[in-house]
């Protein structure tokens, strides 16, 4: 990679290899010959016997391009400026039995267009064991801290308390919906097929002398052949662009899945209730030596915003297609599509190194439980009261004039929320001191937050991850700088 031009940020720094392949320049030219193999393959079963064995054979042994091919094709499209066409005559020079057979009877679509869907078929197959792993981890670690009581938030302001598996699982079941919305996805991607220069297979309609059945019969065997059991019945040049908003959106929705759970982290890092994992040697500011910046969810929240951004890219392009195709989604596409599959591949790469190591820090959350708590317990030392005796009403008094005064403590003077200690002291409340500690217990306000975490892992995430359950690991996971 030269120094002295712009790579994107996607492919040489973040994203896994396995994903640039993918969508490299090599993978689209190799699977272009692998779609002209396939097309003769399927031509010759039919009975074109223009196509000789002797073309598929050299086809064959030269399916995977090289370095040298490359460069020849970029200088030939230099010159006719089309780039299917210099890649028809470099293979073609590579087999020179196959060169006047290549291609044959097809637009430039056959190959552009179904490549994509392969690629696009591909890169689902990357993310969503990802995204899988996941939930797996995320679901460890709610299991783990399915009985940690910690204070719940409501407008970001103090709310009845939850537990930190509770919370976990909050974000687990948004992305046991993303993962829903991959599989989906993944599996409703067909191939455009052999349809010809405006779908109508005209040309292939002449190579096979008006015999319909052979036409439709192409269509099915290369379909076959390139490992599909989809085939679009219906396309223009190209396949309706369409498929791209419903290859995007559960993208783009997973994005807001990411940044939302990533936000929530940075939060709680704030609070030093829960931090990402922190390296030994990793440095958080240049000035700061003491700081701890939350730098992998701040990526994944970055990034994310890109991700989501990407889906409005294809829903613009598939509304301006005129008639049977324009050229104006060419160029975006290139960009997008690779783009938006990139960038979930780094934030499940990233979200899988965070989910991994998780650090919760229970003395803190403890901490901040006993600054809010009294208040909350309000109700329950009310209740207790009334089975005591007292009138509701006089109890409520009581509590609401120590409750503001336990109040200017903490806002006004900033000391600690001293609520419980004024109630030990106020003999009215006597009947009760011997009961305010377990009152107090915040075991007993967290509801059936365990509970509902135990059922939701037994159930909804077991029976989602049952089918994937050989791509789950516990590889570590490396990020980039």
């Amino acid at each position: 990679m030269s120094n002295d031009k712009y790579a994107t940020p996607l492919s040489s720094r973040y994203a896994s290899e396995e994903m640039s392949h993918v969508f490299s320049l090599r993978n689209r030219f190799s699977t272009w010959r692998k779609l002209w193999l396939n097309l003769a393959i399927a031509e010759r079963e039919l009975g074109l016997d223009v196509i000789t064995e002797e073309a598929i054979e050299q086809m064959k042994q030269h399916l995977q391009i090289t370095d040298e091919e490359i460069k020849l094709a970029s200088i030939e499209e230099a010159k006719v400026r089309h780039d299917v066409m210099a890649h028809v005559h470099t293979f073609g020079d590579t087999c020179p039995s196959a060169s006047g057979i290549i291609h044959l009877g097809a637009t430039s679509c056959f190959v552009t267009d179904n490549a994509d869907l392969i690629f696009l078929r591909d890169a689902y197959d990357i993310v969503i064991p990802k995204l899988v792993n996941v939930i797996d981890r995320l679901s460890k670690f709610a299991e783990e801290y399915k009985d940690l009581p910690v204070l719940g938030w409501t407008h970001f302001q103090p709310a009845q308390l939850t537990t930190v598996g509770k919370r976990a699982t909050l974000w687990i079941q948004e992305l046991l919906w993303d993962l829903r919305n991959f599989v989906r996805a993944r599996n409703d991607i067909g191939l455009r097929g052999v349809k010809g220069t405006t779908g109508t297979q005209a040309s292939f309609l002449a190579l096979f002398h008006g015999d319909h059945d052979k036409v439709e019969a192409l269509d099915k065997r290369v379909t076959e052949l390139l490992g599909f059991d989809t085939v679009y019945p219906v396309t223009g040049q190209t396949y309706s662009r369409k498929i791209d908003i419903d290859v995007l959106s559960p993208l783009s929705s997973f994005a807001a899945t990411a940044h939302k759970m990533a936000t929530d982290i940075r939060l709680l890092a704030n609070l030093k209730e829960i931090e990402e994992p922190f390296e030994k040697s990793q440095i958080g500011s240049s000035a700061m030596a003491y700081k701890r910046n939350p730098m992998r969810c701040e990526r994944v929240c970055s990034l994310a915003r890109h991700l989501g951004s990407l889906y409005n890219d294809a829903v613009q392009t598939a509304s301006v297609q005129w008639f049977e195709r324009t050229l104006d989604d060419s160029a975006i596409r290139r960009i997008s599509l690779p783009s938006a599959f990139l960038t979930t591949d780094i934030l499940l790469s990233t979200l899988l190194n965070i989910t991994s190591g998780l650090v919760v820090y229970p003395k803190v959350i403890e901490r901040r439980i006993k600054g809010e708590l009294p208040f909350m317990a309000t109700e329950n030392i009310i209740m207790a009261m009334v089975e005591k005796g007292a009138s509701r009403q006089d109890v409520h008094e009581e509590i609401r004039v120590l409750s503001h005064q336990a109040a200017a403590v903490v806002k006004q003077e900033g000391g600690d929320n001293d609520l419980i200690e004024r109630i030990k002291k106020t003999e009215f409340f006597a009947p009760i001191h011997s009961e305010l500690d377990s009152l107090l217990d915040p075991s007993t306000f967290v509801g059936r937050a365990p509970q509902q975490v135990e059922k939701f892992l037994a159930n909804d995430v077991k029976k989602a991850l049952e089918p994937f359950k050989d791509s789950i690991t516990s590889e570590e996971v490396k990020l980039s700088v």
